[in-house]
């Protein structure tokens, strides 16, 4: 439609918002912005294209990341509950051997170490079955709307080698927080109380 007709709908005649510039080399862009801002009376900034549409989606950037860290987190701590019921069960089921080992001269220590490493070990291999199926994520993308501009902003998943490292050692870490308790009432278990039941 016509420009003028626009501005008046929205009334905001006589106003810019934004507009592109296409120079004849890139090379040309800083003296290109040091013109335009140095006109006050044109009331612009430059910003080559990649950093205006970075400033526009930072807010809605920062609300996927805080959103992101708030749902990590929960299932984090929902990670460590179900490792920790899954150990308790294991205990409890093993109690028997596991009185067989302290009577055959196993330590509190050396208990308390096999459960942890066992728990442990299965918080790895979950976290790296996790970060396998991660990868299928790249092909997904998640479009949202950007209410600075009302324009449409798609966001992917890049697995990246330092993320996938990340994310091992924390289900390394909800491993030896969840089995810590289990891996503890393990290593209190009486040898004889445990033979008896």
């Amino acid at each position: 439609c016509d420009r003028d007709t626009l501005r008046a709908a929205f009334g905001r005649e006589g106003v810019v918002s934004s507009v592109r510039v296409r120079l004849q080399s890139p090379a040309l862009y800083d003296a290109f912005e040091a013109f335009v801002e140095k006109d006050k009376q044109l009331g612009l900034e430059a910003f080559r294209e990649t950093e205006y549409y970075n400033k526009q989606s930072e807010g809605m950037a920062k609300f996927v990341v805080v959103l992101g860290q708030m749902i990590a987190m929960f299932f984090s701590i929902g990670a460590m509950i179900g490792a920790m019921i899954t150990m308790h069960a294991s205990v409890a089921d093993r109690e028997r051997e596991i009185g067989t080992l302290r009577a055959l001269g196993f330590s509190r220590a050396g208990i308390l170490f096999s459960f942890l490493l066992e728990s442990l070990m299965l918080a790895v291999a979950g976290g790296a079955v996790g970060a396998l199926a991660s990868m299928v994520m790249g092909f997904v993308r998640f479009s949202m709307i950007n209410f600075q501009s009302w324009s449409e902003m798609v966001f992917t998943f890049e697995p990246h080698p330092r993320i996938v490292l990340s994310a091992l050692i924390n289900a390394a870490m909800m491993g030896l927080f969840g089995g810590f308790l289990p891996a503890v009432r393990a290593a209190r278990v009486s040898p004889v109380r445990a033979m008896r039941g």
